[in-house]
C-alpha cells in the first residue's frame, strides 16, 4: 500500500436484520463519501446472524457467518452491535472490547439495564462507547445531550419516544377508533409487535428514558428507575375527553430535575398535552422530544424514531465519528456521573391532572368531591359536569400537586357514597401556569 493510501478501519456487525441489513448496504453504497468523510476507507470484514444460510438485502453473502464470538474476537477496528436484547449481546460487546474494538451499538434494552458494566469495560480497555441509535432513531439527539450542551444544565426532558404507541393515539385520536382497533392495524402495517407487551406497554419507551436522563442530568439511571405506564387502560372516552378540552393524548417520557436540585424523577406515562404544544402535532409513528436547558432555554427535535434506514443513518453517523477518533488517536466521552442525583420516587412528580367521575346527581355532591381535593392539598383548575338521569359525569382538572397527593385524593374520592366510579386519572403536561 503507497504512503498515501491510509490503512482502512475495519468494521464487524452483530446483526443482520432490518436495521443491521441498512447498515451494510450503506457501508457498501457509500464506501467512497465515507472514506472521504472519515480521511480512511470503512471495511466490512463480517456480519454476525443467526441464520447465515438465508439471504439477506445488501449485506455480502461471502461477508455472513453464525459465528459471532469468533467474528467478535478478531479484533476489529469498530464493532457495530445491532442484534437487541441482552445477551448474548452484552458478553459479544464486552469481548469485542476486550480485544480492543470500539464499539457501536443501538442496544437500548442493554444501555438501560447495565450501561455502567459497557462503559467500564470501555475505560478499561480504551476503547469508544457510542449508541445515538438506541434512542428515537434518526433524529439526532443523544450527542447534542452528551457534548453540545456539556456546558448548560439541562432542567427538564420531554418527548414522545416510541413510534408505535404514537401511531396507536394518532389514530385514536383522528379517528375515534378503540385501543384494540387501533393496535390491530398498527400490527397489520408493521408499526407493531405480534407481541407489542414492550411498546404499548410503555417498557421501550422506558429504556429510552433512563438513557435520556443519565446523559441529561449526570447521574446514574437504570430502566428499574423509571416509573413505567402503557396505554393499555386509554380508552376512546379518554380521548373524546382530551379533545373536547383542547387537548391531545400521548405517552411521554418525562426525566426533570426535583424541585430542592438533589433528586432526578423518571417516568413515562399516558399524558395530556395542550393542543397549541408543539408535541400535540406530532403525528403517527414520528418521535419528537424537548429539551429544557437552564441558558439555551427549549429546544425540540423531531423525525423519524424507528426503522431499518432511519435507525442506519445514526449508527453511520457514530460510525463515521468512532473511526475518526481511531484515526487521530482520541477517544469520544466516556461516562458522566459525577452529579450522583438521587432518583426519587414518582410521588414527589408535580403535574397536573385530568380526574374523570361518575357520581350521582344530587346537590352536595361537588362540595364533598371538592373537599376531597382540598384535604390533600390539590388545588381544583377546571370543573366540568355533564347530567345525565340519575347520576353525572364530572371532569376535574387540578392545578400543579405531586403524584402522592393526586393518588390519596383518589383514594378518598372511591370512599365517597356520592362518587359511582374514577373512570379515569391522567396526568396533563405542557400547561404554562401555577
Amino acid at each position: 500500500m503507497s504512503a498515501s493510501s491510509p490503512a482502512p478501519i475495519t468494521v464487524a456487525l452483530l446483526g443482520g436484520g432490518t436495521v443491521g441489513s441498512q447498515v451494510a448496504r450503506l457501508l457498501v453504497d457509500n464506501a467512497a463519501d465515507l472514506a472521504a468523510r472519515v480521511g480512511a476507507p470503512l471495511q466490512l470484514i463480517g456480519v454476525a446472524v443467526r441464520d447465515a444460510s438465508r439471504a439477506r438485502d445488501g449485506v455480502p453473502a461471502h461477508l455472513v457467518t453464525d459465528d459471532a464470538a469468533s467474528l467478535t474476537a478478531r479484533g476489529a477496528d469498530i464493532v457495530v452491535e445491532v442484534m437487541g436484547g441482552i445477551e448474548p449481546a452484552r458478553s459479544l460487546i464486552l469481548s469485542a472490547m476486550a480485544a480492543g474494538s470500539s464499539v457501536v451499538t443501538a442496544n437500548k434494552a442493554l444501555l438501560a439495564a447495565d450501561g455502567g458494566t459497557l462503559y467500564r469495560a470501555a475505560a478499561d480497555n480504551g476503547v469508544d462507547l457510542y449508541f445515538e441509535a438506541s434512542v428515537a432513531g434518526a433524529i439526532p439527539l443523544l450527542r447534542p445531550l452528551r457534548e453540545s450542551l456539556a456546558g448548560d444544565r439541562v432542567e427538564k426532558v420531554l418527548g414522545i419516544v416510541n413510534g408505535t404507541t404514537n401511531f396507536i393515539l394518532t389514530k385514536m385520536e383522528s379517528e375515534g377508533a378503540d385501543y384494540s382497533v387501533a393496535l390491530a392495524e398498527a400490527q397489520a402495517l408493521g408499526y407493531a409487535e405480534a407481541d407489542p407487551t414492550a411498546d404499548v406497554g410503555g417498557h421501550d419507551a422506558a429504556a429510552k428514558a433512563a438513557i435520556l436522563a443519565e446523559l441529561a442530568f449526570h447521574t446514574r439511571v437504570t430502566a428499574d428507575d423509571v416509573s413505567c405506564e402503557g396505554i393499555t387502560g386509554v380508552t376512546a372516552a379518554d380521548v373524546e375527553a382530551a379533545r373536547d378540552m383542547g387537548f391531545v393524548i400521548k405517552l411521554l417520557a418525562v426525566a426533570e430535575r426535583t424541585l430542592d436540585d438533589s433528586g432526578v424523577i423518571v417516568r413515562v406515562h399516558p399524558a395530556m398535552v395542550p393542543n397549541d404544544h408543539p408535541l400535540a402535532s406530532v403525528r403517527n409513528a414520528f418521535n419528537a422530544v424537548f429539551v429544557e436547558a437552564e441558558s439555551a432555554g427549549a429546544m425540540m427535535f423531531y423525525g423519524r424514531g424507528a426503522g431499518g434506514a432511519p435507525t442506519a443513518s445514526a449508527v453511520l453517523g457514530d460510525l463515521v465519528a468512532v473511526a475518526r477518533n481511531r484515526i487521530s488517536g482520541g477517544r469520544g466521552p466516556g461516562e458522566s456521573t459525577y452529579a450522583g442525583l438521587h432518583v426519587r420516587s414518582i410521588d414527589e412528580a408535580r403535574t397536573r391532572y385530568y380526574v374523570n367521575l361518575d357520581v350521582a346527581d344530587r346537590p352536595g355532591v361537588l362540595a364533598a368531591i371538592a373537599q376531597a381535593f382540598a384535604d390533600n392539598g390539590v388545588s381544583i383548575q377546571v370543573v366540568r359536569q355533564d347530567g345525565h338521569g340519575d347520576d353525572a359525569g364530572l371532569i376535574v382538572r387540578t392545578h400543579l400537586a405531586t403524584e402522592g397527593s393526586l393518588r390519596r385524593t383518589v383514594d378518598n374520592l372511591r370512599m365517597l357514597d356520592a362518587v359511582k366510579n374514577v373512570v379515569g386519572v391522567m396526568r396533563v403536561e405542557g400547561e404554562a401556569g401555577p
